[in-house]
């Protein structure tokens, strides 16, 4: 993996923050989809000292243009960076991937899973790091899941990332020859706020992440689910998004 001498050099005086995020290889293949979340998590993965692969998707989504702030930090890092293309006839019932659908405005309060979840995607996703984590002798895999933030969705809880781990030691050769893959997520338990200080702390350059469901050329619309919780956490902490 080939850093830029600044960001090696930052990198190696970084500090393992938690021996959840360390497993014993230090290869890990990252899930990047160019925003908030995603992002500090791989700035995590980076201060785990782990030699990263990072992983993307192009599925048709509205929001694509998180995926040009993935490339712009994974070059600014000298990351691998893998963009697979997936047909969006795989992602129905989606206001993320339906234009037929309206991606939901103004309100962070909601008792029903919202129509922005896509069905099946982390376990898509997932599956596509296993086969990458595996091939490429990672031991770990990053996901930027959080559960504490309003929308609740299934495939971000605690008990699927415990159930898909399993599905990891019961279905691959490493898992059955010996240490299974981890599916490691240090943002699981924080809110927007928490994981904006935790950024902070590893220097996420927040300018090069886009957090927005329906952009309109090029700009986020600020007033959907992720503008809105994206906004609510820097208010909090009072940090800085450039």
């Amino acid at each position: 993996m080939n850093f830029s001498s600044n960001e090696k050099n930052k990198n190696l005086n970084r500090k393992n923050s938690s021996s959840k995020t360390n497993p014993s290889n230090n290869k890990a293949v990252v899930l990047l989809s160019g925003g908030l979340d995603s992002t500090t998590c791989l700035y995590q993965a980076i201060e785990d000292g782990k030699e990263i692969q990072a992983l993307s998707f192009d599925y048709g989504q509205r929001h694509k243009i998180e995926l040009s702030y993935a490339k712009k930090v994974t070059r600014k890092l000298g990351i691998p960076h893998t963009i697979q293309k997936l047909k969006p006839e795989l992602f129905l019932g989606s206001s993320l991937t339906q234009k037929s659908l309206q991606v939901p405005k103004n309100s962070l309060r909601k008792e029903e899973i919202p129509n922005t979840y896509v069905p099946g995607r982390n376990i898509l996703f997932l599956s596509f790091a296993v086969s990458l984590a595996e091939g490429t002798g990672s031991d770990s895999i990053y996901i930027g899941v959080n559960s504490m933030d309003y929308s609740g969705y299934p495939d971000c809880r605690p008990e699927f990332i415990r159930m898909f781990e399993m599905a990891i030691q019961l279905g691959t050769k490493k898992g059955s020859q010996g240490p299974s893959i981890k599916i490691l997520t240090p943002l699981q338990n924080l809110s927007k706020k928490e994981i904006v200080l935790l950024g902070n702390r590893l220097k996420v350059p927040f300018h090069l992440t886009f957090s927005c469901y329906d952009p309109k050329n090029g700009k986020a619309c600020g007033k959907c689910d992720a503008c809105l919780l994206r906004k609510k956490g820097f208010q909090e902490t009072g940090v800085s998004e450039k």
